[in-house]
């Protein structure tokens, strides 16, 4: 026979464990990227925005390369990723018949030192010209990056 006392103990309902979240509150993600995305400059006329390839911190053999040689090899890179695309870029028939050489999102070779660098937090971003586009590759590491 269970005494008042237990049954009362019973009854009481144990408090909900809440998990807290990691994510920043008030913040969306949606936000946040388009405020980043914004910070960029827009290409006007002819001129494309590209992202240097920035290599990667550990060589093949496990050097670890500092922040300053990776600095310089992205100054030097010849390989980059199109952010933007002006809105005159390609639009001329007569130097481009077949239409454009790149769009954004693709993986483009450039010479050594073309176009205006522009510091970013992180790093750099370059404008060059539609007509400097070199080619477009699939994978940049598949490229020997020497500077």
């Amino acid at each position: 026979m269970k005494t008042q006392e237990q049954s009362s103990i019973s009854q009481v309902k144990k408090p909900k464990l809440e998990i807290p979240t990691t994510e920043l509150v008030g913040v969306k993600k949606e936000e946040k990227v388009t405020n980043e995305k914004t910070k960029l400059p827009q290409p006007t006329g002819w001129r494309i925005l590209i992202l240097p390839f920035k290599m990667s911190q550990k060589t093949k053999g496990g050097v670890i390369l500092g922040e300053s040689t990776l600095e310089k090899q992205q100054v030097a890179s010849q390989c980059g990723n199109v952010l933007a695309v002006g809105p005159h870029a390609y639009q001329d028939k007569e130097r481009f018949p077949n239409g454009p050489w790149c769009k954004v999102g693709d993986w483009v070779m450039f010479a050594r030192y073309a176009g205006s660098r522009i510091k970013i937090e992180g790093g750099e971003v370059r404008l060059l010209n539609d007509d400097e586009i070199l080619a477009t590759i699939e994978n940049p590491e598949d490229i020997l990056h020497e500077y």
